[in-house]
Parts: C-alpha cells; structure tokens; sequence
C-alpha cells in the first residue's frame, strides 16, 4: 500500500503514519499496491500490511526479519548470515519447495522464476533502500500466478528524486556498512543511483560476509507515455555457520560461537532488470507494458546434510507482462497476459566419499528449458457508496523440458542397491491451472470497513522436486499444490487510532513432501487458522505504539508418509501459536526520536510428531535517532538489550537438536549525511 501525505508539516524526524491506514482528511490519494491498479485501501477486499520508507529507514536492519517480523502473519526465520526461511499465513517450510509456497518480488516482479526458487532469495534484494515493503497474506494466485500460495512479499524501489545522502555504519565482529543515494533531474525525466555495501566478521567462529546491492533507476515522463525502468545487482561471499548440535546448545557459552562448519560459503550474484511503459488509451483506460529479465548464479555447500555436497545453480530469465486497465466511477477492470521463458542449470557433486550410498563425484546435472505462460482479468465494481464486489479470474500454463546430461538412473557403484542420488530420463511436463478470487467490501462509515474474500492460490512443483530424486525414485508424478482460504476483516481509522483485523481459514491439498522412502510425492493435505492484528494507537503528538499480534494453527490434516507414527492432527513443525511485535516511539525533542521495540515468539514444535519443542523467547531492542542538523543524522541501535540467550531458528533432523543461535547484546552507531 502506497500512502501519501499532504497536509502535514513534520520534522525530519517525525512519527511516521500509519503502516496500515491513514486519516481521511490527511489523505490524497490511498493506494493498495497489492493489485493489477491502485486501489482505493477503503474498498479493498483483502488484508493490508506495508511498511514506507521512513520505518524501514528507522529499522536500518541489518538483515530483513528485523523490518518483516513488523509485518503481522509473517515471521522470517534468520540462518546464519544472511541466509533465511519463510513463513507467510504458515509455518517455516524447508526442503525443495518451500520457497515455492511464496512469491518475493521487486515491483511485482518475482526475483526469480517460479519454478526455480531459492529459500535464500530476499537477500537478493535491496529492501535496505525500499520505498515501500508490502506483504500480501494469504493466496494470491489471480494476481501473481504460481507460488503465491501462502504470501507475497513486493519490494518497491524509490522513484527518482528522493533526498541525495550518503552513510557509514559500524556494529559487532567487525560489522560495516556504507549506504548512498544521488540522483538528477530534468523538466521530464530522471536518473537515481543508490545502494549499499556490507561486510561482517561473524559472531561465530570462521564465519562472515560480504554483500554488495546497486541499483539503477531511469524515469521519463511525457503527454504519451511514463516509464520506469530498473537495473539491480547483487553480490555475496559468505562464509557460513552451521548448526550448533544438543539439546538448548544455544545455552551453552562454550557452544554458542562454535561452527561445525567451516568449510561452508554461499557464493551468490544476481543481475535483475525491468522497464514499465504506462501508455494512455482513452480518459479512462491505459496500457501497460513491461519487459524484464533476471540472471541468477549461486554455489554453496549444503552444511545442512552430513556428506556436504556442492550445489551450483543458474538461471537466466525474460520475460513480459502485459496489461489493459479501465476505471471509471463504478468499474475498475484489469485484463492482461503474462509470458515468461527460463533456461536453468542445477550441478551437484561431492569430493569425498562419504557411504556406499552417498559417493563422491557427480551426484546432478541437468538443464531446464521452461515456459509460463498467463492470462487473467480482475473487476471490480462500486454498488453503491458503500458496498464494492470483485472478482479475478486467471489461467496458467507451465511448462518443463528437462536434459539430463549425466548417465540415467543411479549415481552409485552398480553393486550400490540403495543409492540416494537417483538421476530421471529426459521428460517433458507441463501444468495448468485456474485460479479464482471473489471479494466484498462493505464501509461501515468514512472511518470503517468490513471486508471478506474467498482466495486460491497454486504451486507448479519446483524444478528440484521433480528432477532432483533420490532413493531409486525415476519419476516424479506430483501434482500442482492447490490452497483455498476464507478471510474475513474489519479495518478503521479514527482520531487517534488505526487498526486492521482479519481471521482466517485455508486448507492445502496436494502437498508436496518426501516421505520416509525418499520418494517426492504430493498427497499431503494441511490446514491453517489465525487471527492477525495490526495498529497504530497515537497516543500524543510525540508518542506512538505501533504493534502486530498473530495467533495461528496450523496442523497436518491427513497421514502423511514423514512419521512411523500417526501424525494427523498434529501441528506443523515451526509453526508457533503466537508472535507479537510492539513498538513504542516518542518524539522526545523535534530533532529527536527514541523507540523501544518488544519482539515475542511462542514455543514451537521442532519434529512431525510433536516429540520436540523449542521454548520461545522475547527480545527487545532499542533504537535513537539524532538529526544534528539538516544534513547531518545520527544513529544508534542496541539489539538485544537484555541479552537474552535464544535461538534464530531451532530444529531436529538426523536425530539431534539443532539450532541457529541468536547473538548476544549488540550496539550499532550510524551517520547519514543528506543534500
């Protein structure tokens, strides 16, 4: 959602609006970025989370969960690094396609292809330098096709013409970051370079990074048309941490800085580029046209499984989008069509032998020629002043023609009968699929709406799922995951307060998993439950509390082959019940603001069976900002503030407990110097 301000005149350092609403009568235009075309937040049918360029500037977070963990039914899981999971409306999902139940996106277009997702893929993007963070809860497969099955995070880049500056910050284990923005400007056009670079020593032993973010920004404007077009680069060199093994090992002073692995690194690069042409048609309608493409290329060695064996992948994409919008003082009407083409390679190999089932050499390697294609068509219609309907509809084709450039079949010795590494014959296989929205909303008064829709949401299975097998597995017939969810709201804006609730129901069918023979198979089914709330309660001119509460469920709903036991019923491992962000920020001189931020995270379970739990914490950072003049600001953060010993992220695999350990108290002091 896009808010723009008019009729306030606030210090620099000023208490940023609402994240959610803002008031009617300081409001020009209120945008929900979330569509085909802005819409109007007072008769959107769905949830709304955004955070704008002053909060994300505030959070100056040294990795993304520290702005997204703001956002309410949405947690990032931190890894070592700059590594992470998701959770969007779910629990953090792990293995092939888990970064498949979500699309990340730079200006609604996805960082990567659909098929051919990364875990890791928001650190491809500068959401340090965003203009604006949406995160769309939920199903949204009508508006951005396959993988939007749980959420959407959209990353907006700045337009030209933002205020010039330049930055230092320096923090723990030698943490630095520099950070700058310089533009130009001319009567129709405009040119904006900005970005940043980070190195850190690594709280843990033998670890660390380096990363790279730039960005190139080009507007025109004239009587026929705008466009925006975007250059973005990427660059890590990371040496990653694994996990720390036993039983609360993130307790344990002579465990917590070890790293079991240090011979692991992630190198990643990713060059991404667009350019959006807004062409008039009529007074009331408009073309859209935006070409792109996107080039990946990561190698990282799998810390995560004992053999450690080395996976590179590459994908080079491009793609176009097309678009066809009307509005006028009753319909709003999207219809468009959508065509992408992706040339991916994945290599994995292993340099010493760890079991007969497990050799060294060349484990994978194959390419992947893939095609999309979409078509859709959005409306939405004004009954009246108070009720608006919409409803979307959209098709979608994906299809896979796979090369498998090693010998079929095993990867083991020939008298090797129980192989993991297992490499299928060439194939074709395409999927398709009819996604479908309905929505109302229903203005209770100028301040308050009630909204519901019924959403659904579909995954192509991932390239690695299909390809990738083990076991002896040569084929792998799996189907398109499929999710439908039921979500209702109420969202207000009054004096001093702005909120948003919404409940929810979703179930998922076909559920891709590998079961206890290693076979990727898709017949799980799930369901998942919550109550989101958002808010900004004004509690003086100086003196905010901006807080998101989560409370979800979210259970496996049939005997899903991952457990020698029955696990019907149980919740989904990583999945906590309860997830709260509170934020107090005072104004304390016109030059100045303070904010205490509380962050508290529920025991989860760690295993199907529900066997072994994480106990949850609470932390609390504090954050100062000092504008010493108009040019010159100051900074300062102290992460951790209690010092509480917990863990990023817990798990149990090969029989142990495991865990990402959270770091200790840390203070981080920055300076911005602006034009």
């Amino acid at each position: 959602m896009k808010i723009k301000t008019v009729s306030i005149n606030l210090p620099l350092l000023a208490l940023a609006s609402s994240p959610l609403i803002a008031q009617e009568q300081d409001i020009e235009t209120i945008e929900v970025r979330s569509t085909y075309s802005a819409t109007d937040v007072r008769k959107h049918t769905s949830n709304v989370a955004s955070l704008d360029a002053v909060q994300i500037a505030e959070t100056s977070a040294t990795h993304i969960t520290e702005v997204l963990q703001q956002m309410p039914g949405t947690w990032i899981s931190r890894g070592n690094g700059q590594e992470h999971l998701t959770a969007i409306r779910s629990p953090v999902l792990t293995g092939a396609g888990s970064c498949g139940a979500f699309v990340m996106a730079e200006d609604g277009i996805g960082v990567r292809a659909s098929g051919f997702c990364n875990i890791n893929q928001l650190f491809a993007i500068n959401s340090e330098q965003a203009q604006n963070i949406e995160v769309m809860r939920g199903p949204n497969s009508v508006f951005y096709g396959s993988n939007a099955i749980h959420g959407v995070i959209n990353v907006f880049t700045p337009d030209v013409g933002e205020i010039d500056y330049i930055g230092f910050e320096i923090g723990p284990h030698e943490y630095q970051r520099a950070r700058f923005y310089i533009s130009s400007e001319s009567t129709e056009s405009g040119f904006a370079a900005y970005g940043n670079f980070s190195s850190d020593g690594g709280y843990k032993d033998d670890s660390g990074f380096g990363q790279e973010k730039l960005n190139l920004v080009y507007q025109d404007k004239n009587n026929h048309y705008s466009l925006k077009s975007v250059l973005a680069y990427q660059n890590l060199n990371q040496e990653t941490a694994g996990f720390i093994q036993g039983f609360e090992a993130y307790k344990d002073d002579a465990l917590r800085r070890q790293n079991p692995n240090p011979e692991a690194y992630r190198d990643a690069q990713s060059v991404r580029w667009y350019a959006n042409w807004q062409i008039p048609a009529t007074d009331k309608s408009s073309w859209s046209i935006t070409p792109y493409f996107r080039y990946h290329d990561m190698t990282f060695l799998q810390h995560f499984v004992p053999w450690k064996p080395l996976e590179e992948n590459r994908h080079f994409s491009t793609g176009l989008k097309g678009l066809w919008s009307y509005s006028d003082s009753q319909w709003q009407a999207d219809i468009g069509v959508e065509t992408e083409l992706t040339d991916g390679t994945l290599i994995q190999t292993q340099d010493a032998p760890f079991a007969p089932h497990l050799p060294a050499g060349d484990h994978y390697d194959f390419n992947v020629d893939a095609t999309q294609i979409a078509a859709f068509v959005n409306m939405h219609y004004q009954l009246n002043e108070s009720l608006s309907l919409e409803s979307g509809l959209r098709v979608d084709n994906i299809g896979y023609d796979y090369d498998n450039r090693l010998s079929d079949g095993s990867a083991c010795a020939p008298e090797v009968n129980n192989c993991r590494f297992t490499r299928p014959a060439d194939a074709q296989v395409d999927f398709s699929q009819v996604s479908m929205q309905l929505g109302i909303n229903y203005r209770l008064n100028d301040a308050t709406s009630l909204f519901a829709n019924w959403r659904q949401g579909f995954r192509a299975p991932q390239v690695t799922e299909l390809f990738r097998l083990q076991a002896g597995q040569t084929v792998a017939s799996l189907e398109e995951e499929q999710s439908d969810s039921i979500e209702f709201g109420i969202r207000s804006a009054l004096d001093n307060v702005s909120y948003e609730i919404t409940a929810y129901y979703q179930t998922k069918d076909n559920y891709i998993f590998q079961d206890t023979q290693r076979q990727n198979i898709s017949n799980g089914e799930t369901e998942h439950r919550g109550i989101e709330f958002a808010g900004v309660w004004s509690l003086s001119p100086d003196v905010d509390v901006r807080g998101v509460l989560t409370w979800s469920q979210h259970e496996y709903s049939n005997d899903i082959q991952i457990s020698a036991n029955s696990i019907k019923g149980n919740e989904i491992e990583t999945s906590p019940e309860v997830i709260a962000n509170v934020n107090l920020g005072w104004q304390w001189s016109p030059m100045a603001k303070a904010s205490i931020e509380w962050q508290y995270m529920d025991e989860y379970f760690l295993d199907p069976g529900n066997s072994a739990k994480y106990k949850g914490h609470q932390l609390v950072n504090l954050r100062q900002a000092l504008q010493l003049s108009e040019a010159v600001r100051l900074e300062l953060r102290v992460m951790n503030v209690l010092d509480e010993e917990y863990a990023e992220r817990a798990d149990f695999a090969f029989g142990n407990y495991r865990y990402f350990v959270g770091e200790p108290r840390s203070v981080y002091a920055g300076i911005t110097i602006s034009r």
